[in-house]
């Protein structure tokens, strides 16, 4: 019976960790997307948002088979409990990227990213898909720390938004009001994405050290 249980754990693992690398690369996917206003590569992260909901639905129904036919208690407990509430943080990280791409949809043909911000975007892209990444390795590799290094990580993409913002509202701004909208919507996707994976590091610091960060 217990290597039946340690089995569905490690399932649970794999299924949180597969997770996290999807939102990843749905999150990289759509900031091409909308860096080089490629509409049909945006519609396939649109598309692909439904895998990540049902990967949510088993990770939800793995988790509540655990509690109600194995009882786990103490560590096992807690990791069951994160599994499902990170696995909805996750399918909520795969939601913010869709809305990522959904932006260069809406703008096509346009780019939705003038050439003066497209390198603040570009990094917003590269670093909150690697927030998405790291979680992997804390899944597989039970730690503490992840929450700090991870909230450090946020404080990054807070700056740029806070940044893109200011760009944005400036007298100066030449690209219009609507444009400025689409923008501002846009950076929150990302700061959005970036506040999710900080939630999963700190719940999986949780399952590890039974200690919730504040």
């Amino acid at each position: 019976m217990r290597e039946v249980f340690q089995t569905e754990l490690d399932s649970l693992r794999e299924q949180l960790g597969d997770m996290c690398t999807q939102a990843a690369g749905a999150m990289r996917t759509a900031s091409r997307a909308v860096l080089t206003s490629d509409s049909e590569l945006a519609s396939t992260v649109v598309a692909g948002d439904a895998e990540l909901d049902a990967a949510r639905d088993r990770c939800d129904e793995t988790a509540q088979r655990l509690l109600a036919l194995q009882a786990p208690v103490a560590g096992d407990l807690r990791l069951v409990l994160t599994a499902v509430h990170c696995s909805d943080k996750i399918e909520r990280m795969g939601d913010l990227a869709a809305h990522v791409a959904d932006t260069a949809r809406i703008r096509h043909p346009e780019c939705a990213v003038p050439d003066e911000l497209s390198e603040a975007f570009a990094e917003l892209g590269r670093i909150t898909a690697s927030m998405a990444d790291r979680p992997v390795e804390l899944i597989h590799n039970p730690g503490s720390g992840g929450f700090q290094e991870l909230n450090e990580t946020d404080q990054a993409v807070d700056d740029r938004h806070a940044a893109v913002l200011a760009t944005i509202t400036d007298p100066g701004w030449a690209h219009g009001i609507p444009c400025a909208t689409s923008l501002a919507l846009l950076v929150r996707y990302y700061e959005r994405f970036a506040d999710q994976a900080v939630s999963v590091a700190k719940r999986l610091d949780f399952a590890v050290t039974g200690v919730m960060a504040a």
